[in-house]
């Protein structure tokens, strides 16, 4: 008997990407969701507003609990942020990794930032950090023989699960 994964969310990855849920998208999908109503939060994933800086879950997570920390001013470098739009986002990750290390207990994390289509951005234009927890053992076999990841949980029940969390915070 042949094994399946299921990934239903996956599937948009390979749909239209320039897709919203409502209105023209920017090409920013950070912008986007910094600039739809709070409502709308749940449906871009968006988990945290601060002044300067937004979290939200990563829609196509390298691992549970995958976090996107950005400036909610659109810039293309770290060199372009100053002040509190530079401190902030620096002190949101800081946060996030408090709450995670309650919520989750990850043994560790992966945090950085790609600057550049050559570094790997996907969204070059609107910088942000990744915030990746990380487990002993939380390689398997899966990535190597099939090119795929295996993620615990669905987008949506852990982003009502994280809401709740930094609810208590």
């Amino acid at each position: 008997m042949q094994e399946r994964i299921w990934a239903p969310w996956r599937a948009q990855y390979i749909q239209d990407g320039t897709k919203r849920t409502s209105g023209e998208s920017s090409g920013c999908f950070l912008c986007d969701a910094i600039a739809s109503d709070p409502d709308q939060d749940r449906d871009s994933l968006l988990v945290w507003r601060g002044e300067r800086s937004i979290v939200m879950l990563n829609r196509f997570p390298y691992n549970n609990g995958h976090l996107l920390v950005a400036p909610v001013i659109h810039r293309e470098t770290l060199g372009d942020l100053t002040g509190p739009d530079l401190i902030e986002p620096i002190e949101t990750i800081r946060r996030m990794i408090e709450v995670l290390n309650r919520f989750m207990r990850p043994q560790g994390y992966n945090v950085g930032l790609n600057q550049g289509s050559a570094a790997g951005a996907g969204l070059p234009g609107h910088l942000h950090w990744h915030v990746v927890p990380r487990w002993d053992g939380d390689t398997n076999f899966m990535p190597i023989l099939t090119d795929a990841k295996v993620i615990i949980e669905s987008l949506f029940s852990y982003y009502d699960r994280l809401l709740a969390e930094l609810g208590r915070s």
